[in-house]
């Protein structure tokens, strides 16, 4: 099995292309994939040019933007307006695609259904900032 990360993207209001730069080098320099010691060392640019390169999944998924403080139906204020956000979701998956050399995409807002083998303890949330 390829070891990678599925990156669900949601992009937010006041999100910008610095602020997509930022969260993809961020991306990119995690140190969380395992050394040959077993610790969590190394990131996908560092297996990027090993014998086992590491894949990127970008999916977008405005639903990480859910406020359900209000009731029992989230609202998703806090997400981009669907132009908006594929201009922004375009656009990093463009520059990763010109940093990292092994990078798939879904389909912006299609109803996509994505399988999962999640190898170890690791789910992060991020935003850009």
């Amino acid at each position: 099995m390829e070891a990678g990360l599925l990156l669900l993207l949601c992009a937010e209001h006041g999100d910008t292309h610095t602020t997509a730069d930022k969260l993809l080098q961020k991306v990119l320099k995690l140190r969380i994939f395992s050394d040959a010691q077993g610790k969590m060392n190394l990131s996908l640019q560092d297996l990027q040019n090993s014998s086992a390169p590491a894949g990127l999944l970008i999916v977008s998924q405005f639903t990480l933007a859910a406020d359900t403080s209000g009731g029992n139906r989230p609202s998703f204020k806090n997400a981009a307006d669907p132009i908006e956000g594929r201009k922004l979701y375009d656009y990093f998956v463009q520059q990763a695609k010109g940093i990292h050399g092994q990078v798939q995409t879904g389909v912006f807002a299609a109803d996509m259904q994505v399988e999962l083998v999640n190898d170890g303890p690791v789910t992060l949330p991020m935003r850009m900032v």
